[in-house]
């Protein structure tokens, strides 16, 4: 197997506001949010990052995007480093999130338009992929409404599109059905496994078992910032991925079964 996404070491801090140490009624101002991770995906696969919230699954991926830079440690998609290329590592690499914040004002076209002209795409491939995404997610008949009138499903479908506009390598979703109904949340599994049919690499995290199993080839189980446990389904889960899951989490806690 070709190895595609390589994190070594990655580790993330951040500091907690008096508020936030208020709220949460703690003297710390530091807080870990992922702690020495390493993990390695293959080219072909998809790669669940499975644990609870706050496990460090959404920093970690943002870590991997270039979004935020870690504090020590590295990450290498496809051969180029978060570190030292993040502009390499953006061209290979599309990153969908359901936090994707886009303007209100303008519409699915203009943004898709906007983004492929901002990755380099030609403009009849742009064209052409505009008609096949919009045309399979349903968002055409919505092409010119502006975001701000659109639904959350219909917004989580724009938002998968235009992460996807320069037809990357590796494509990588933090909690991919995240807010989604059912039938919108079976179109974006269904996609993804399109995606793996064609070739792509695909990282997601999540903290549902059922999409851990219906979709991935290998997961990796972070629990604290850490690594805890990592392989394909079969080694991992040894037929029972929540039974698995939750022995698993009482190891890391040191809690007794």
């Amino acid at each position: 197997m070709q190895e595609i996404v390589r994190a070594e070491g990655l580790r993330k801090t951040f500091t907690l506001s008096k508020k936030q140490q208020k709220i949460e009624r703690t003297g710390e101002t530091r807080r870990v949010a992922v702690d020495g991770l390493s993990f390695s995906a293959y080219r072909g696969e998809i790669y669940g990052l499975l644990g609870p919230n706050g496990a460090g699954k959404t920093t970690t991926l943002r870590m991997l995007s270039t979004l935020i830079k870690p504090d020590a440690g590295d990450a290498f998609l496809a051969g180029h480093s978060a570190v030292k290329e993040p502009g390499k590592v953006r061209d290979v690499i599309g990153f969908m999130t359901s936090e994707l914040k886009l303007e209100g004002f303008f519409t699915p076209a203009y943004l898709f338009d906007f983004f492929g002209a901002m990755h380099g795409v030609e403009k009849d491939v742009l064209a052409a992929r505009k008609r096949d995404l919009f045309a399979r997610f349903g968002i055409d008949k919505f092409s010119e409404v502006q975001v701000k009138n659109l639904s959350t499903g219909m917004l989580q479908k724009v938002s998968l599109v235009i992460s996807i506009v320069h037809d990357p390598e590796v494509v990588i979703f933090d909690e991919p059905t995240n807010g989604l109904d059912v039938l919108t949340a079976k179109v974006v599994t269904d996609f993804l496994l399109e995606l793996k049919g064609m070739g792509k690499s695909i990282l997601l995290s999540t903290h549902i078992f059922s999409l851990v199993e219906k979709l991935c080839d290998r997961v990796g189980i972070i629990i604290d910032g850490k690594l805890a446990a990592g392989g394909t389904l079969e080694e991992v889960a040894k037929g029972d991925l929540e039974s698995a899951f939750f022995e698993i989490y009482r190891g890391a806690k040191g809690e007794i079964a």
